[in-house]
């Protein structure tokens, strides 16, 4: 398929999964099916063109294909069967779903694969990465990248939870508002995670998703919509909001990427801008700031100033005081030495640095170079800088991230030469 015909199947392929288990319950031969039905898209549409219902074209590719698996299981079945005994009709295999069009109930569909897949019987992370996958689209690598962790460990943990889901039989149906509760911290995660994979992809040719992105923002708005009093569902739904604002100020003429001092903020979406801020205020006047609303209080913060000389970075210093104390996340820790760089200086957010990069964690990630590379361009250390944003540029996977980096050390060696 052509390039500009992968979004949407990557947008579509969450939606006809849920559609799938929905109707036949299996969500591990549900997946295989849908992965067929993509497969087959890709190849098929570019020859006869892009159906006029796709999602519908999809959905009726994986049921028959789905069909045809648990037919061929049947038979395998009653041939192991009429091998020992002869098979009497009480003992024959129930026979396959019928094949009654699929209803299009798609916004209740992926709520409650959403939710399926953050089952209590699952354990947290397992539940987060089969989700990501599921809801998501992402593959296993940039879940693991997600998550910091290698690749074989995570298609390890993405394996047991669809075994999991399996063995428990679980249902495929919005939990009551109970249990709906119990999930909704996981469910946040991945949402959280979606929408980041979307705003900077970590691998690849563009430098932003768009479609996961928006379907992230999809997704919080439902959720909004369900548990509304909610502070930190607010939040997230306001950082998403906030973030995505400035998506079209990002990316140049030829998609690369234009840092947030460089942007020309009247491309920002004053309109999406606004909301966030009503959002955040609403949340922070019900009670104490959780994860979420913290880091959409930094977003506003940035989309608020209308020149980048106006921002007030002591406020986004003490914001992310508040969020590093709350967690422990390296990458929040070194978002926040960037911001002590621009109220106490680079050298300052180098001693920071410094004392990130000694978690194993974020050890070799190319983001503690690119930041160090920043940090030490400010501080004038030139060729240094240099070095560390040549470094970076090998270590990410993104293809406009890596020839952004690549360009900010040429442009800091013709000064030098």
């Amino acid at each position: 398929m052509k390039k500009d015909g992968e979004p949407l199947l990557r947008d579509l392929a969450p939606r006809v999964l849920a559609a799938v288990v929905r109707r036949y319950g299996d969500f591990d031969t549900a997946e295989d099916a849908v992965q067929e039905a993509l497969t087959a898209a890709f190849y098929t549409w570019p020859r006869t063109g892009v159906p006029e219902n796709p999602r519908a074209w999809l959905i009726r590719v994986a049921a028959r294909k789905l069909t045809d698996a648990v037919r061929s299981e049947s038979a395998r079945r009653r041939r192991e069967m009429k091998a020992v005994r002869e098979a009497s009709p009480e003992e024959a295999v129930a026979p396959p779903p019928d094949e009654a069009p699929l209803d299009e109930v798609e916004e209740d569909d992926a709520l409650a694969l959403l939710f399926m897949c953050c089952h209590p019987a699952l354990t947290r992370p397992s539940a987060i990465a089969l989700t990501l996958r599921a809801v998501g689209g992402l593959t296993t690598a940039e879940i693991a990248g997600a998550f910091l962790v290698p690749e074989p460990t995570m298609a390890q943990r993405i394996s047991r939870a669809k075994q999991a889901i399996k063995s428990s039989g679980i249902g495929f149906a919005m939990p009551p508002p109970e249990e709906r509760s119990a999930r909704l911290g996981p469910v946040l995660h991945v949402l959280y995670l979606i929408f980041n994979e979307g705003y900077a992809a970590s691998a690849g040719v563009e430098h932003q998703r768009v479609d996961l992105a928006a379907q992230a923002i999809r997704l919080a708005r439902a959720i909004h919509a369900l548990v509304p009093d909610d502070g930190e569902v607010r939040g997230l739904l306001a950082l998403m909001v906030l973030t995505d604002a400035r998506r079209a100020a990002r990316t140049g003429r030829n998609g690369e990427i234009i840092p947030l001092d460089e942007q020309d903020r009247s491309l920002w979406d004053r309109e999406a801008i606004a909301e966030g801020v009503e959002l955040v205020t609403a949340a922070m006047n019900r009670g104490a700031a959780g994860w979420y609303l913290l880091q959409a209080a930094i977003a506003a913060v940035h989309d608020e100033a209308s020149r980048v000389e106006e921002t007030d970075w002591r406020q986004i210093v003490a914001l992310y005081g508040v969020l590093v104390q709350m967690s422990d996340n390296p990458m929040v820790a070194l978002n926040r030495a960037v911001a002590v760089a621009m109220v106490d200086g680079p050298e300052r957010g180098l001693v920071l640095v410094d004392a990130i990069e000694r978690d194993p964690r974020v050890r070799g990630h190319y983001r503690v170079d690119a930041v160090r590379a920043h940090l030490l361009e400010r501080a004038d250390h030139t060729m240094a800088a240099v070095s560390y944003y040549e470094a970076a540029a090998q270590k990410t996977a993104n293809l406009p991230e890596r020839d952004y980096l690549l360009l900010k050390a040429a442009r800091l060696r013709s000064v030098v030469s």
